[in-house]
């Protein structure tokens, strides 16, 4: 068959153009090698390639046979470096013993309790990560909320709104019973909440105290002796007649990483929002507080005990290596219990989760 000089050429511009399509092709997906040296961490190289520290469970998650513990990785090992991912190519020798899991403390019959779990895939953090997480800082608007007990009292309420509204918004005017016996005056702000039903644990049953959330804010303008009239000045939510007054505080704030002074296990008990399925970016309570030795700027892991079914063994209990589905920073802290923020996620995270961090991590 007689080809014109018009066909031939679009057929040569066709394969000239397929052809640099695919050398364009290869060169993007030939990735960037790097080979581990001493002192690296998962943490590290997530900051250095990725440009962000947190993406190294999602490079555990990838690489779930090459890095079996994801703070032991071990000079050596080469690591594909791609635009969107890291993988790693083999798993290497190791650099030193892999840390001896905690014991199990034996489990009372009488009432369940809070034990911790055998193997822990955060059981040590190497000395660059931790150096890494003092570093590091989050920032807060002062929306989180808080969990607090029966003995919490707050220092007046909203009791109603000017025409009778129900709901309330900016620039709204209502009634509140702080007055002049209270001390109250003019010009005096507080912050507005909402008290949500009982808490309860997730694991014990036993009650943690009442979820409050922050509504807005508002500003007494005229002062009667046992009420006053009041200005909503910033909203977060509708409020309404019976919402709670604390001392106005704008916790702007900014909080940076810290390592815990002792060992903590502990358990989402409630979230934010009141969803079960949590992700980056969302506010939960933890049963850890002041008492545990619990403070601003401490990070916790997410762990999840594996569960699989194991057909042709079903008579023996293996106790699998858990998964860390994530990190949270704490925020904010009361006696028994604190406030978090999820700042990493690679599954989603649930009400019930485990929470724990090695001392001086």
């Amino acid at each position: 068959m007689k080809i014109s000089k018009y066909s031939a050429v679009i057929i040569a511009f066709l394969a000239a153009l397929l052809s640099c399509g695919i050398a364009i092709a290869a060169s993007q997906s030939e990735p960037t090698v790097y080979v581990i040296k001493k002192g690296d961490t998962l943490w590290g190289l997530s900051d250095k390639f990725m440009k962000d520290p947190y993406y190294w469970p999602d490079m555990w998650a990838l690489n779930p046979n090459k890095v079996l513990n994801p703070h032991f990785i071990y000079p050596g090992q080469k690591v594909n470096i791609y635009p969107d991912r890291m993988e790693v190519q083999s798993a290497g020798k190791p650099l030193e013993k892999a840390p001896e899991p905690p014991q199990e403390a034996a489990a009372s019959k009488a009432a369940p309790a809070v034990v911790p779990a055998p193997a822990t895939a955060a059981a040590k953090i190497p000395e660059a990560l931790e150096k890494a997480v003092e570093e590091r800082i989050f920032y807060v608007n002062g929306g989180e909320g808080f969990i607090a007990g029966e003995s919490f009292k707050p220092v007046g309420f909203v009791l109603a709104g000017q025409h009778n509204r129900r709901m309330f918004a900016e620039d709204d005017v209502v009634y509140t019973d702080i007055g002049l016996a209270q001390g109250g005056k003019v010009g005096d702000r507080f912050s507005v909440f909402k008290k949500h039903a009982a808490i309860s644990h997730p694991i014990t049953n036993q009650i943690l105290g009442f979820r409050f959330i922050p509504l807005g804010a508002l500003q007494l303008t005229e002062m009667a002796d046992k009420s006053s009239k009041a200005v909503i000045k910033e909203t977060s939510l509708e409020i309404e007649p019976g919402a709670l007054l604390l001392p106005y505080s704008n916790k702007k704030k900014e909080v940076a990483l810290k390592a815990p002074e002792k060992d903590l296990v502990g358990y989402i008990v409630e979230t934010k929002s009141g969803i079960q399925a949590i992700a980056t970016g969302d506010v939960a309570y933890i049963d850890l507080g002041e008492e545990d030795g619990v403070k601003p700027g401490n990070m916790l892991y997410v762990v999840r005990k594996v569960k699989v079914d194991i057909d042709y063994f079903s008579k023996t209990d293996y106790d699998l290596p858990v998964d860390v589905l994530g990190a949270m920073v704490v925020v904010d802290t009361a006696k028994r219990t604190s406030t978090v923020l999820v700042i990493k996620s690679i599954d989603s995270i649930y009400k019930g989760d485990r929470l724990e961090m090695k001392k001086g991590h």
